[in-house]
């Protein structure tokens, strides 16, 4: 039975005269509701004039000091890098690492991430680490490029790590949606500079899908490629608006759009009023791209899909390789986005490693975690996430730091009653409501989440390439007349008389249809008459409203299933594929590129650390030592309890100073890239690195006891190889054999 069915309808008084004063109650209640909506309206276009007026309008609600200006650089760009000052109460400590929160270009202005004090920005500060904002401009500096933001995004970067020498790890960054592919392009090229990833909501695979589903996927298609968005740059003159892009937005959901989300407020305006007005703020004001950004990436991300190939360069020839990234990346996506489904999210991990042992070769650590209803803007705005997920990984970001590569999983449990107990008798190990676990996957696990199948790869594939032809005709032929034609004014009145833009003017005090609404909403609230919920009219209203929704509804399933026939079946003709030379490519739509740089870099990596098996002291004989055990297929899982264990230890170096996150970083990944290539071997040796002193190979001993069984005992070959880890420990070995290891390794 569906939610309408269950709903109660009409319930009509029996007496004609209770009818009648209901009807006057309505009546009373309606004109009040709709004095207060216009009100409302004009709030919001006041609003939306007032921040149009402003050098860089923002919404975030945190007070911030500028650090660099992107239009001070050497290739300016209209980024900057804020750093937000903690609010009263609050003091970041230096030695933990600092986050920067990336908003995204994607039409609408900044502040998204900090637009609340339950968001990205608020769990950073209350977490005590220093946060840094990057955000941007309305209006594009002439001839910026995403290439220029990259650089611009790298040097924010270094300056963020550069004030916190004393920081235990590299900045972690957080990219929102569209600043997600950004923050990969930049670490891609920069490896070496940057911490842990977090990208939520962020499209990294845009031909990724499933059909009946996600029919944004199928626009660039429908339009014939882009060079509709050529055409867009050329009428405005160099400059794409950004109001274009929330349209798309906009049209996905048109019962939202047209009716439900000014409905919810109409029909209760004495609640609603506030929520939507603050949303209106970031919703509202759309910035500007130059059209040559916007083409970019149009061409090589929406259509031509070419981030997740290996195959976009910079003006050096420098390769854009998402394998490069040395940092762990998390991605954190949800069943409820519309906008970047969890395909699009994750897809690029398929498109770029055919296996798990890939992977793991490549060296590279990539956790995911999906939400089960949250849509798109929740994912940045939401409460209830900010306090668990973004709360999670902000508290676990050094342990995600160190995790071996391959591919997890991000579950979060319910602390029980047990849990509880052990965190008052350790004194608070994990912290918080959850306990965070890493459960590990294979590629298989992503596959399961489905697809597109070779033909729907090819159909896509064509796509790219039509777009190609089109838009170099309209390039040749048709955009030399455009631009004779178009003018500036031109170009800012077609701005100006944009939908999005209009209909915010309308409604505003600019319109003196309106002058009168103010004083008639205050006098409506001093004499407010809200009608009680079982009248019969409200009842009628409220089933009209979902009538509306439902036939709205109804028509945007039936366009998305005419554009998908429509892709489906234009693109799947096979004259039309051989036409544009895709049959020629021995049936595979795409090909990765490869790196022989890399590969060679990769496997010189590997041989060296083959022959450093017998190097090392106590501290890597115990991270082999958990490694081997961890290694087992039934330790699939690892959660925080396991790594606050090791922090309450405090392992030490040799030299008696305080292992940081970064040192146990590299050792970690020293360990684990032994065990890989040659894990007899690894075991083997690890009982040179070990002490001859009985007494401290069992204290070293009992950390690899304690940190193992943090999450409880070890059962079948967990057990088996805690076992022969504690051989390995307790075996006695001669100096002089020790000596000559030691010789080993170094030749």
């Amino acid at each position: 039975m569906s939610d309408d069915q269950t709903k109660p309808g009409p319930q009509w008084p029996v007496h004609p005269f209770a009818l009648a004063q209901q009807a006057a109650d309505y009546w009373i209640d309606a004109c009040q509701r709709s004095v207060l909506f216009m009100d409302v309206l004009r709030q919001r276009g006041d609003e939306r004039n007032h921040r149009d007026e402003q050098p860089a309008p923002h919404v975030l609600s945190f007070e911030f000091e500028t650090i660099l200006d992107g239009r001070h650089l050497e290739r300016p760009v209209n980024y900057g890098l804020l750093y937000i000052l903690p609010p009263d109460g609050i003091a970041p400590d230096p030695h933990k690492r600092p986050f920067i929160v990336f908003d995204p270009r994607a039409g609408h202005g900044p502040g998204i991430g900090g637009m609340k004090q339950d968001s990205e920005i608020g769990v950073v500060l209350k977490a005590g680490h220093p946060c840094y904002f990057v955000g941007f401009l309305p209006q594009p500096v002439p001839g910026q490029t995403i290439e220029d933001v990259c650089r611009a995004e790298a040097q924010f970067i270094a300056k963020v790590a550069a004030l916190h020498p004393h920081a235990d790890g590299k900045p972690a960054l957080i990219g929102n949606c569209q600043a997600g592919w950004q923050i990969m392009m930049t670490s891609a090229l920069n490896p070496d500079l940057v911490g842990p990833l977090v990208l939520a909501g962020a499209p990294l695979s845009y031909w990724a899908g499933v059909r009946g589903k996600n029919p944004l996927r199928y626009l660039g298609g429908v339009l014939g490629g882009t060079w509709m968005t050529a055409l867009a740059g050329d009428l405005g003159n160099g400059i794409f608006d950004g109001a274009q892009l929330v349209a798309n937005f906009e049209k996905m959901n048109p019962s939202n759009t047209l009716w439900a989300k000014n409905y919810n407020v109409y029909s209760k305006i004495d609640t609603e009023a506030e929520r939507f007005l603050e949303f209106e703020k970031w919703w509202g004001n759309p910035v500007l791209l130059n059209a040559v950004e916007m083409q970019y990436i149009a061409d090589s991300l929406f259509v031509g899909n070419r981030l997740s190939d290996a195959a976009l360069l910079d003006s050096n020839g420098h390769r854009i390789d998402l394998r490069n990234i040395k940092s762990p990346i998390v991605v954190f996506c949800s069943w409820g986005d519309d906008i970047t489904p969890p395909q699009q999210a994750l897809g690029w991990v398929l498109d770029l490693y055919e296996d798990d042992a890939a992977l793991a070769a490549g060296g590279q650590t990539i956790i995911y975690s999906m939400h089960q209803s949250i849509g798109h803007l929740g994912i940045f705005v939401s409460a209830s996430v900010a306090n668990k997920e973004h709360e999670e990984f902000t508290a676990a970001m050094d342990m995600i730091d160190i995790m071996p590569p391959g591919l997890y999983e991000a579950v979060f449990l319910d602390k029980d009653e047990e849990m509880l107990q052990a965190e008052i008798a350790a004194g608070d190990m994990a912290g918080g409501d959850y306990v965070m676990r890493f459960e590990r996957r294979g590629l298989d696990a992503l596959r399961a989440l489905g697809g597109n199948d070779a033909e729907d790869e090819r159909r896509f594939a064509a796509v790219a390439r039509v777009s190609e032809i089109n838009t170099g005709l309209y390039r040749t032929y048709a955009s030399p007349v455009v631009k004779a034609m178009v003018t500036e004014a031109s170009a800012e009145q077609q701005r100006e008389s944009h939908p999005l833009r209009l209909r915010y003017r309308m409604f505003s005090s600019k319109n003196p249809l309106l002058d009168g609404i103010p004083a008639m909403a205050a006098k409506v609230r001093a004499e407010r008459r809200p009608v009680a919920p079982d009248n019969v009219f409200m009842q009628m209203q409220e089933t009209m409203s979902r009538q509306i929704v439902d036939a709205l509804d109804r028509y945007r399933d039936l366009r998305d299933q005419a554009t998908e026939n429509i892709f489906l079946g234009v693109y799947g003709s096979p004259l039309l594929q051989a036409l544009v030379g895709l049959r020629t490519d021995g049936g595979r739509p795409r090909r990765i590129g490869r790196d022989i740089a890399r590969e060679a870099a990769l496997n010189a990596h590997r041989a060296a650390a083959a022959m450093k098996t017998a190097e090392g002291g106590v501290t890597e004989a115990i991270i082999r030592g958990l490694l081997y055990i961890y290694r087992s297929p039934e330790m699939s899982a690892a959660d925080e309890r396991a790594f606050a264990t090791i922090r309450q230890l405090r392992l030490r170096t040799s030299d008696d100073k305080e292992l940081s996150v970064t040192h146990f970083k590299t050792i970690l990944r020293e360990q684990y890239l032994m065990l890989q290539v040659d894990e007899e071997a690894a075991m083997h040796d690890l009982p040179l690195l070990l002490p001859a002193s009985a007494e401290a190979r069992a204290a070293a001993l009992a950390i690899v006891r304690q940190v193992a069984g943090a999450t409880g005992t070890l059962t079948g070959d967990g057990a088996v190889r805690l076992e022969r880890v504690v051989a390995a420990f307790e075996a006695r070995v001669p100096k002089l054999a020790v000596a000559v290891a030691g010789k080993r390794g170094k030749a």
